[in-house]
């Protein structure tokens, strides 16, 4: 019963002012991430290619490199902005369930984009309970400064940098 204290101490996660989705939109490069049972298979060359909707719902295209296996792994979801979003386009929600289980609140993965560059050139996503975290960027990697001080603020979150596995993205 101490996770759920702690993270009414915690409170929820700070996120960035605004994102403008269009400038979002487009292929990230997982840099690291908490280890989670969904991404359990998935051993390197990890994208998230993000392409806005009419709607305004993003289409998310989710790929990586099995071990052992010439084809990616391929995920395909949407995403829209949580109802406690407070017009910064920064709290999403995410589901990968097919479409008519969409009414199904549990079918909603929490996507709360807490640091953004102003060029959107890397961003780090987290979950609210602090169970899910990734380090994205435009290239395959990135560098050891901003990658180092990604991690304190995501400490600083109540995160747990510790934890955090680097994700290898070869050719």
């Amino acid at each position: 019963m101490i996770l759920p204290v702690l993270l009414l101490a915690l409170g929820d996660l700070q996120t960035v002012k605004k994102v403008d989705l269009q400038k979002y939109a487009g292929r990230w490069y997982e840099v690291a991430r908490l280890p989670n049972k969904f991404q359990k298979d998935c051993s390197g060359n990890v994208t998230a290619n993000y392409k806005l909707n009419a709607d305004q719902t993003i289409e998310v295209v989710n790929r990586c490199r099995e071990e052992g296996k010439t084809k990616p792994k391929e995920a395909t979801g949407v995403a829209r902005i949580a109802k406690e979003d407070n017009g910064s386009n920064s709290v999403l929600e995410v589901r990968f369930a097919p479409a008519i289980l969409s009414f199904i609140g549990a079918v909603w993965g929490d996507y709360r984009i807490i640091a953004l560059d102003s060029k959107y050139s890397y961003v780090m996503v987290g979950s609210n309970d602090r169970k899910y975290l990734w380090i994205l960027s435009r290239r395959p990697t990135l560098g050891a400064n901003t990658y180092n001080r990604l991690l304190k603020d995501a400490a600083k979150q109540g995160f747990d940098p510790g934890r955090v596995v680097r994700t290898p993205q070869t050719k």
